[in-house]
């Protein structure tokens, strides 16, 4: 039986809660968390057990589960690495660079399991797309959210943006060579909106929104590569192909487009979708990870890619303004 510690029991944190509950081989020991009022919902609803000291709770568990403020991460995370826990921590990695690099150190000599909670790596709508072969050249993002002051301890980088550079570093497989952003202050301190190009050594470019002041909910990421467009709703749980046609698809809708090197059959596709929750299925891996001893889904090295090039964005973003107020 996996003993399991969770750390933040707020709005994400009970999700984690029912979750956790919710798997075979898992017992969740207790919880930590310094709001009375979360605590108390916790304890009438769930009966779990309130840890006062963060050091009790990771002494009691074989892993734990970070859900709190991204400020928190860190010595957190440390103090269970130290003591050679398993650790789950929601994205982003840390609070910034420095510590991110120290806990991918830590990893490495607590020689445990590491995994960071980039769930858009479970949406359904791109799980359907395993197996496939995706080679794209240009992606188009747009990652649109009305205002929440949840989360708005960081920008809108590492708040929304996060989610879609992992998938696309994981998609692209290629170095970056170059980023141009810009992003401005709306509601808050930092970033609220930003748009940004990555281009890759491989040629492929992403182009990137991110809003967290919008009317309207939109996750959208579009794929282009030589034979194909692949549109992914993130949002809604869909997912769409539009191919040349091949010989091993006369089972799908196409129609003929009249190209000037002749007439092209164009098919089109849509996957079968496994509704699924995507937290469980991320929490499932790690524990999987645990349990067969296998690595993790997304591991402390992809939470620093990650970190890496949202840092990057954050840095030009800054840079732009600073030229902005000169001229």
């Amino acid at each position: 039986m996996l003993k399991v510690g969770i750390f933040g029991v707020g709005h994400l944190g009970k999700f984690h809660v029912q979750n956790w509950k919710a798997l075979d081989g898992v017992e969740v020991v207790g919880f930590c968390d310094p709001n009375d009022t979360h605590a108390q919902q916790t304890i009438a609803e769930y009966g779990l057990k309130r840890f006062h000291s963060e050091e009790e709770l990771i002494e009691a568990s074989d892993a734990i589960d970070v859900v709190t403020p991204t400020q928190f991460h860190f010595p957190i995370c440390e103090a269970a690495l130290r003591k050679s826990k398993h650790v789950f921590v929601e994205k982003p990695l840390a609070n910034d660079m420095e510590e991110a690099r120290r806990l991918v150190k830590l990893v490495g000599e607590a020689k445990v399991k590491f995994q960071v909670g980039h769930v858009e790596r479970f949406n359904p709508a791109f799980l359907a797309l395993n197996n496939r072969s995706l080679q794209p050249m240009f992606i188009e993002v747009h990652r649109l959210a009305q205002f929440n002051p949840r989360g708005t301890e960081v920008s809108v980088i590492l708040d929304l943006m996060i989610h879609d550079i992992d998938i696309i570093l994981h998609l692209v497989g290629s170095p970056v060579k170059t980023i141009h952003a810009s992003g401005v202050a709306v509601m808050t301190d930092t970033p609220d909106i930003a748009n940004v190009r990555i281009e890759f050594q491989n040629g492929c470019v992403a182009n990137l929104t991110s809003s967290r002041i919008s009317m309207k909910k939109m996750r959208k990421i579009r794929l282009f590569q030589k034979d194909a467009y692949i549109g992914m709703d993130l949002l809604e749980k869909k997912t769409e192909i539009i191919k040349l046609k091949s010989s091993g698809d006369d089972h799908l809708f196409s129609f003929d487009i009249d190209t000037q090197h002749g007439a092209k059959t164009v098919a089109v596709e849509y996957p079968d979708i496994v509704q699924e929750n995507a937290i469980r299925m991320e929490l499932k891996a790690f524990r999987d990870a645990i349990r067969f001893n296998t690595a993790t889904v997304v591991s402390e090295h992809d939470g620093l890619a990650a970190m890496e090039v949202a840092h990057q964005i954050l840095e030009k973003i800054g840079s732009a303004s600073i030229r902005s107020s000169v001229d």
